[in-house]
Protein backbone atom coordinates (compact mmCIF):
# COMPACT_ATOMS: atom_id res chain seq x y z
CA UNK A 1 0.00 0.00 0.00
CA UNK A 2 1.47 3.50 -0.94
CA UNK A 3 1.84 6.56 1.22
CA UNK A 4 -0.75 8.28 -0.66
CA UNK A 5 -3.48 5.33 0.06
CA UNK A 6 -2.53 5.26 4.03
CA UNK A 7 -3.83 8.94 3.99
CA UNK A 8 -6.68 8.46 2.18
CA UNK A 9 -9.04 7.39 4.99
CA UNK A 10 -7.32 10.22 7.10
CA UNK A 11 -7.98 12.73 4.44
CA UNK A 12 -11.76 11.61 4.26
CA UNK A 13 -12.20 11.77 7.87
CA UNK A 14 -10.56 15.30 7.97
CA UNK A 15 -13.28 16.39 5.01
CA UNK A 16 -16.29 14.54 6.72
CA UNK A 17 -15.28 16.86 10.04
CA UNK A 18 -15.17 20.20 7.68
CA UNK A 19 -18.16 19.66 5.88
CA UNK A 20 -20.10 18.56 9.35
CA UNK A 21 -19.06 22.12 10.70
CA UNK A 22 -20.09 24.18 7.86
CA UNK A 23 -23.45 22.26 7.99
CA UNK A 24 -24.19 23.04 11.72
CA UNK A 25 -22.81 26.97 10.97
CA UNK A 26 -24.62 27.11 8.27
CA UNK A 27 -27.85 25.68 10.20
CA UNK A 28 -26.90 28.21 12.68
CA UNK A 29 -26.61 31.18 10.31
CA UNK A 30 -29.83 29.98 8.91
CA UNK A 31 -31.95 29.83 11.96
CA UNK A 32 -30.59 33.31 12.60
CA UNK A 33 -31.88 34.62 9.27
CA UNK A 34 -34.78 33.41 9.45
CA UNK A 35 -35.60 35.46 13.01
CA UNK A 36 -34.35 38.74 11.68
CA UNK A 37 -36.63 38.28 8.56
CA UNK A 38 -39.56 37.69 10.65
CA UNK A 39 -38.79 40.39 12.86
CA UNK A 40 -38.83 42.90 10.00
CA UNK A 41 -41.99 41.04 8.05
CA UNK A 42 -45.49 42.47 7.74
CA UNK A 43 -46.66 38.87 7.16
CA UNK A 44 -44.86 35.94 5.98
CA UNK A 45 -47.60 33.06 5.41
CA UNK A 46 -45.48 31.09 2.17
CA UNK A 47 -42.20 31.96 0.26
CA UNK A 48 -39.34 32.84 0.91
CA UNK A 49 -39.35 36.30 2.28
CA UNK A 50 -42.27 38.18 3.76
CA UNK A 51 -45.22 40.34 1.33
CA UNK A 52 -43.06 43.35 3.06
CA UNK A 53 -40.76 44.88 5.82
CA UNK A 54 -41.84 47.47 8.50
CA UNK A 55 -39.95 48.24 11.96
CA UNK A 56 -43.04 48.08 13.73
CA UNK A 57 -42.41 45.25 15.29
CA UNK A 58 -39.13 46.86 17.17
CA UNK A 59 -42.10 50.19 18.65
CA UNK A 60 -44.33 47.04 19.23
CA UNK A 61 -41.87 45.07 21.45
CA UNK A 62 -40.14 48.05 23.20
CA UNK A 63 -44.06 49.05 24.19
CA UNK A 64 -45.55 45.49 25.36
CA UNK A 65 -41.96 44.02 26.75
CA UNK A 66 -41.79 47.31 28.54
CA UNK A 67 -37.97 46.83 26.92
CA UNK A 68 -37.05 50.49 28.67
CA UNK A 69 -37.55 49.57 32.28
CA UNK A 70 -35.78 46.11 31.58
CA UNK A 71 -32.92 47.69 29.65
CA UNK A 72 -32.44 49.49 32.59
CA UNK A 73 -32.28 47.03 35.21
CA UNK A 74 -30.52 45.29 33.05
CA UNK A 75 -28.00 47.78 32.66
CA UNK A 76 -28.09 48.09 36.54
CA UNK A 77 -27.41 44.34 37.12
CA UNK A 78 -24.88 43.71 35.16
CA UNK A 79 -22.84 47.18 36.01
CA UNK A 80 -22.36 45.84 39.49
CA UNK A 81 -21.84 42.14 38.47
CA UNK A 82 -18.71 43.62 36.44
CA UNK A 83 -17.64 46.11 39.14
CA UNK A 84 -17.79 43.57 42.34
CA UNK A 85 -16.17 41.16 40.19
CA UNK A 86 -13.21 42.65 38.65
CA UNK A 87 -12.63 44.27 42.07
CA UNK A 88 -12.63 41.17 44.10
CA UNK A 89 -11.51 38.89 41.49
CA UNK A 90 -8.47 40.64 40.41
CA UNK A 91 -7.01 40.55 43.87
CA UNK A 92 -7.81 36.96 43.93
CA UNK A 93 -6.01 36.17 40.62
CA UNK A 94 -2.84 37.79 42.15
CA UNK A 95 -2.81 36.13 45.17
CA UNK A 96 -3.38 32.40 43.19
CA UNK A 97 -0.66 33.71 40.57
CA UNK A 98 2.22 34.88 43.04
CA UNK A 99 1.26 33.49 45.75
CA UNK A 100 2.70 29.28 46.83
CA UNK A 101 0.15 28.10 50.13
CA UNK A 102 -1.15 24.87 51.58
CA UNK A 103 -4.66 23.89 49.69
CA UNK A 104 -3.80 26.18 46.78
CA UNK A 105 -5.10 23.87 44.36
CA UNK A 106 -7.90 22.50 46.28
CA UNK A 107 -8.65 26.23 46.76
CA UNK A 108 -8.73 26.76 43.01
CA UNK A 109 -10.44 23.96 42.32
CA UNK A 110 -13.38 25.56 45.07
CA UNK A 111 -13.44 28.64 42.26
CA UNK A 112 -13.70 26.66 39.11
CA UNK A 113 -16.88 24.43 40.68
CA UNK A 114 -19.31 27.25 39.76
CA UNK A 115 -17.58 27.37 36.18
CA UNK A 116 -18.08 23.21 35.88
CA UNK A 117 -21.33 22.68 37.66
CA UNK A 118 -24.58 23.57 35.92
CA UNK A 119 -26.00 26.77 37.52
CA UNK A 120 -29.09 24.97 37.86
CA UNK A 121 -28.07 22.34 40.14
CA UNK A 122 -27.11 25.01 42.75
CA UNK A 123 -29.54 27.85 42.09
CA UNK A 124 -32.49 26.43 43.09
CA UNK A 125 -31.02 25.45 47.27
CA UNK A 126 -29.41 29.20 46.75
CA UNK A 127 -32.87 30.59 45.39
CA UNK A 128 -34.41 28.47 48.41
CA UNK A 129 -31.75 30.58 51.20
CA UNK A 130 -32.34 34.11 49.20
CA UNK A 131 -35.67 33.36 49.78
CA UNK A 132 -35.65 32.43 53.05
CA UNK A 133 -34.14 35.98 53.79
CA UNK A 134 -35.87 38.24 51.95
CA UNK A 135 -33.07 38.42 49.17
CA UNK A 136 -34.64 36.96 46.12
CA UNK A 137 -37.22 39.03 44.08
CA UNK A 138 -34.49 41.76 44.57
CA UNK A 139 -31.60 43.63 42.14
CA UNK A 140 -29.17 42.69 45.25
CA UNK A 141 -29.88 38.95 44.70
CA UNK A 142 -29.80 38.73 41.47
CA UNK A 143 -26.17 40.16 41.54
CA UNK A 144 -25.27 38.25 44.33
CA UNK A 145 -26.50 35.19 42.40
CA UNK A 146 -24.95 36.22 39.46
CA UNK A 147 -21.67 36.66 41.62
CA UNK A 148 -21.28 32.76 42.17
CA UNK A 149 -20.11 31.80 38.35
CA UNK A 150 -19.00 35.52 37.82
CA UNK A 151 -15.79 35.83 40.24
CA UNK A 152 -14.51 32.15 39.54
CA UNK A 153 -14.60 33.30 35.41
CA UNK A 154 -12.78 36.88 36.38
CA UNK A 155 -10.10 34.23 38.26
CA UNK A 156 -9.63 32.04 35.49
CA UNK A 157 -9.26 35.09 32.68
CA UNK A 158 -6.91 37.19 34.58
CA UNK A 159 -4.57 34.77 35.98
CA UNK A 160 -2.50 34.09 32.91
CA UNK A 161 -2.63 37.90 32.51
CA UNK A 162 -0.85 38.38 35.88
CA UNK A 163 1.43 35.18 35.18
CA UNK A 164 3.02 37.22 32.16
CA UNK A 165 4.21 39.98 33.98
CA UNK A 166 8.03 40.03 35.30
CA UNK A 167 8.21 39.84 39.12
CA UNK A 168 11.05 41.68 39.16
CA UNK A 169 9.35 45.11 38.23
CA UNK A 170 6.84 44.15 41.53
CA UNK A 171 10.50 43.52 43.52
CA UNK A 172 11.84 46.75 42.11
CA UNK A 173 9.20 48.79 43.12
CA UNK A 174 9.28 47.33 46.97
CA UNK A 175 12.90 48.04 46.83
CA UNK A 176 11.92 51.55 46.18
CA UNK A 177 9.71 51.66 49.18
CA UNK A 178 6.16 51.09 47.41
CA UNK A 179 3.42 49.31 50.09
CA UNK A 180 1.75 46.62 48.02
CA UNK A 181 -1.33 48.58 47.41
CA UNK A 182 0.75 51.43 45.44
CA UNK A 183 2.88 48.65 43.76
CA UNK A 184 -0.42 47.26 42.86
CA UNK A 185 -2.74 50.47 41.52
CA UNK A 186 0.36 52.33 40.10
CA UNK A 187 2.09 49.06 38.13
CA UNK A 188 0.19 46.29 38.08
CA UNK A 189 -2.92 47.82 37.56
CA UNK A 190 -1.76 50.07 34.12
CA UNK A 191 0.12 46.40 33.17
CA UNK A 192 -3.63 44.33 33.62
CA UNK A 193 -5.62 47.26 31.70
CA UNK A 194 -6.37 44.73 28.76
CA UNK A 195 -6.87 41.88 30.62
CA UNK A 196 -8.94 43.77 33.15
CA UNK A 197 -11.21 45.13 30.13
CA UNK A 198 -11.75 41.48 28.48
CA UNK A 199 -12.41 39.97 31.90
CA UNK A 200 -14.82 43.09 31.91
CA UNK A 201 -16.47 42.63 28.95
CA UNK A 202 -16.82 38.61 29.57
CA UNK A 203 -18.14 38.54 32.30
CA UNK A 204 -20.83 41.54 31.12
CA UNK A 205 -21.37 38.65 28.02
CA UNK A 206 -21.94 36.30 30.69
CA UNK A 207 -24.19 38.07 32.80
CA UNK A 208 -26.29 39.30 30.42
CA UNK A 209 -26.66 36.13 29.20
CA UNK A 210 -26.97 34.22 32.31
CA UNK A 211 -30.75 32.84 33.01
CA UNK A 212 -31.22 30.26 35.45
CA UNK A 213 -29.52 31.92 38.05
CA UNK A 214 -31.59 35.02 37.37
CA UNK A 215 -34.98 33.66 36.56
CA UNK A 216 -34.69 31.49 40.05
CA UNK A 217 -33.95 34.77 41.94
CA UNK A 218 -35.73 37.49 39.72
CA UNK A 219 -38.57 39.68 40.59
CA UNK A 220 -41.03 41.37 38.40
CA UNK A 221 -39.10 44.32 39.10
CA UNK A 222 -35.84 42.55 38.46
CA UNK A 223 -36.02 40.63 35.26
CA UNK A 224 -33.36 41.40 32.58
CA UNK A 225 -33.50 41.17 29.20
CA UNK A 226 -33.59 37.43 28.99
CA UNK A 227 -35.63 36.24 31.60
CA UNK A 228 -38.23 38.95 29.77
CA UNK A 229 -37.31 37.11 26.99
CA UNK A 230 -38.26 33.86 28.31
CA UNK A 231 -41.52 35.35 29.29
CA UNK A 232 -42.12 36.77 26.49
CA UNK A 233 -41.90 33.30 24.57
CA UNK A 234 -43.75 31.09 27.09
CA UNK A 235 -46.20 33.82 29.26
CA UNK A 236 -49.66 32.97 29.08
CA UNK A 237 -51.52 35.20 26.16
CA UNK A 238 -51.27 35.80 22.49
CA UNK A 239 -48.33 37.43 20.95
CA UNK A 240 -47.14 38.18 17.51
CA UNK A 241 -44.46 36.18 16.75
CA UNK A 242 -42.41 39.44 14.88
CA UNK A 243 -42.73 41.20 18.04
CA UNK A 244 -40.46 38.19 20.06
CA UNK A 245 -38.13 37.71 17.24
CA UNK A 246 -37.75 41.61 17.48
CA UNK A 247 -36.95 41.50 21.34
CA UNK A 248 -34.59 38.04 20.50
CA UNK A 249 -32.71 40.70 17.49
CA UNK A 250 -32.18 43.09 20.35
CA UNK A 251 -30.89 40.43 22.69
CA UNK A 252 -28.94 39.08 20.44
CA UNK A 253 -27.45 41.82 18.84
CA UNK A 254 -26.35 43.60 22.49
CA UNK A 255 -24.54 39.94 23.44
CA UNK A 256 -22.63 39.48 19.86
CA UNK A 257 -21.22 43.38 20.26
CA UNK A 258 -20.02 42.94 23.74
CA UNK A 259 -18.58 39.42 23.09
CA UNK A 260 -16.69 40.89 19.77
CA UNK A 261 -15.60 44.04 22.01
CA UNK A 262 -13.73 41.18 24.36
CA UNK A 263 -12.05 39.05 21.57
CA UNK A 264 -10.16 42.15 20.82
CA UNK A 265 -8.58 42.04 23.31
CA UNK A 266 -8.37 38.50 25.08
CA UNK A 267 -6.61 35.39 23.43
CA UNK A 268 -9.61 32.32 23.62
CA UNK A 269 -6.52 30.02 24.72
CA UNK A 270 -6.23 32.18 27.61
CA UNK A 271 -8.75 31.06 28.99
CA UNK A 272 -7.56 27.54 29.15
CA UNK A 273 -3.48 26.98 29.48
CA UNK A 274 -1.18 29.68 31.44
CA UNK A 275 1.28 30.83 29.07
CA UNK A 276 3.84 32.08 31.19
CA UNK A 277 7.41 30.23 30.26
CA UNK A 278 8.77 29.28 33.12
CA UNK A 279 12.68 29.82 33.19
CA UNK A 280 15.00 25.99 32.48
CA UNK A 281 17.27 25.10 35.48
Amino acid sequence: MSITQSRLPSKLWNLFIQLLMVFFVLNVLLIIAAVAVNSFGERWFGGWLPQGFTLHWYASAWNEFQLGPVLIVTGQVVLAIVVLSILVGVPAAYVLARRQFVGKKALMLLFLLPLMVPPITYGIPLATVMYKVNLAGTLTGVILANMIPSLPFVILVMTPFIEQIDENLESAARVFGATTGRMFWHILVPLLGPGILAASLLVLVRAIAMFELTFLTAGPDSQTLVVALYYAVFAAGVRAPQSVDAMAMVYMVLTLIFLLLALQFVNPTQLVSRVKEHPQD
